[in-house]
């Protein structure tokens, strides 16, 4: 190594080398005028006649007008029908609309109950609450299949009508105050009221009060049953959403063998009375809740776990809210400020369309017996009626055109025929998987025969986690095609 000159500064290295730190040489003035990383200079230009073959695939969207925004179907902002409704109770706690698989719209104006008939446009008068001048109805709901309304009233009675023959059948007492909310569940209804309480009343018998569910502290304001009949779901005015199992264990019995229920879940993230409960009809265990005017936010649950799987604020007091039985879709209405009603893509939440026609808070809202109808019920008193669920581009709009046109049906015969071929091959598979697992299974238990082990192939269904008996022949089950083997 050569020595350091006089006075310990080192010497210069050779002109283009790296210096001792790494870094580059100083360029001359020229040097650093012809670098790419200067940009000083505009790019080349093209030759004649050039074309960039990417072109389309940078500038399809970038013009002027063009929107990044997802497109969703129209949804008509103005009401197909309006309805005058006097005397509609501007009481966030009651239940005062429903809608039948019959087309027949029940509607609670005070202290009378009317019915009015969708596909002839007939009114007629059900029943007036007259146990006294501060009577008024407070709740209403139809029977899943049949003719049959159960009314809520003030003075603490559940009836029930045959509206066929707009005859009363029964009156029911067994609640100590209003009652709010009403739920079918088959011959089975609940009824939810201002002491709290949930009761349940089979309405074969002469006992009729079967079950009480204790879980509020305050008044129930919202209460409905899955759709398989399995799981109750109530809301109230202390901001509890509690769940609860259909065939349940009571806590305890009391008098007159009245059972006495727990919940399964309560759920506590409510800030504000829940009253606004729906189901999805195409998602089992999945419950949409709202919030009122402190809490404003519309939540959804896995009713099975409790957990809270989505939510939104929606900054205003949530009415109620209707699922699409064809679509991921649901509609809610809302209080102040603006007093709408919003339609949501499920699960993005994102708005698809906000109705704005009424004056006063929705309070209420029901599904036509199509589905594709949704009629609201304001404190303005008027009956408004949106077709929300009948854009042309919905799943059940499609079906039906498929099903009047002839090509169409027959392109979808085509996939499902092919669908159904590679299920059988699947299912070919899964038969010849589980055979050789049958072989391997006889001789594992030939083999445990010849030393003397008392060994026993036990069958359990993948699917159906059903027992098959030990001395059922080897082979794959009948729902799956696929079976455990357990030793023992």
């Amino acid at each position: 190594m050569a020595d350091a000159p006089a006075g310990g500064a080192p010497a210069a290295p050779p002109a283009g080398a790296p210096s001792a730190a790494g870094a580059a040489p100083p360029l001359s003035a020229a040097a650093a005028a012809s670098k790419i990383l200067a940009f000083k200079g505009k790019a080349p230009a093209p030759r004649d006649g050039y074309v960039n073959s990417t072109r389309v695939l940078y500038s399809a969207a970038a013009g002027p007008g063009v929107s990044r925004r997802r497109a969703f179907r129209a949804v008509p902002s103005a009401p197909t029908k309006v309805l005058d409704a006097p005397e509609m109770l501007d009481d966030y706690y009651l239940n005062l609309l429903d809608w039948n698989a019959a087309n027949v719209l029940a509607v609670a104006l005070r202290d009378t109950v009317y019915l009015w008939n969708a596909s002839s446009g007939t009114i007629e008068e059900l029943c007036r609450a007259s146990s006294g001048a501060d009577d008024y109805v407070t709740s209403l709901s139809w029977i899943a299949d049949g003719n049959y309304l159960a009314v809520g009233t003030n003075s603490k009675e559940v009836q029930i009508w045959d509206t066929d023959k707009l005859a009363r059948l029964r009156t029911m007492r067994s609640h100590a105050g209003r009652v709010g909310a009403l739920a079918w569940n088959g011959p089975v209804l609940s009824s939810g009221s201002r002491d709290a309480a949930i009761h349940h009343h089979d309405v074969r018998v002469a006992r009729h009060h079967t079950a009480t569910l204790a879980g509020h502290t305050q008044e129930v304001c919202g209460l409905r049953w899955s759709p398989n009949g399995t799981t109750l779901a109530s809301g109230g005015n202390d901001n509890l959403l509690c769940v609860w199992d259909a065939a349940g264990s009571a806590a305890r019995t009391g008098a007159g063998g009245v059972a006495t229920q727990a919940p399964r879940h309560v759920l506590t993230q409510h800030t504000g009375a829940v009253k606004a409960l729906a189901w999805c009809p195409w998602q089992t265990n999945l419950l949409a809740t709202g919030g009122g005017t402190a809490d404003r936010h519309l939540r959804f649950w896995n009713a099975a776990s409790g957990a809270c799987v989505n939510a939104v604020d929606t900054k205003s007091q949530v009415c109620s809210i209707v699922w699409s039985p064809t679509e991921r879709e649901l509609v809610t209405s809302h209080g102040f400020s603006q007093n709408q009603l919003t339609l949501w893509k499920y699960p993005s939440l994102t708005r698809m369309a906000e109705l704005r026609a009424h004056t006063s808070r929705v309070l209420h809202t029901a599904l036509s017996p199509d589905g594709q109808t949704v009629v609201s019920a304001a404190a303005d008193e008027t009956l408004r009626f949106w077709n929300v669920f009948a854009g042309e581009g919905g799943r059940g709009r499609r079906r039906a055109r498929r099903r009047r046109s002839g090509g169409r049906a027959r392109m979808g015969r085509r996939r499902r025929c092919r669908g159904a071929a590679a299920s059988a091959e699947r299912r070919r598979r899964r038969v010849a998987v589980a055979a050789a697992v049958a072989a391997a299974a006889a001789a594992v238990v030939a083999d445990a025969a010849t030393v003397g082990l008392p060994v026993q192939p036990v069958w359990r269904c993948r699917r159906a986690q059903v027992l098959r008996l030990p001395h059922s022949p080897p082979g794959p089950c009948a729902e799956c095609g696929f079976v455990f083997l357990l030793f023992g």
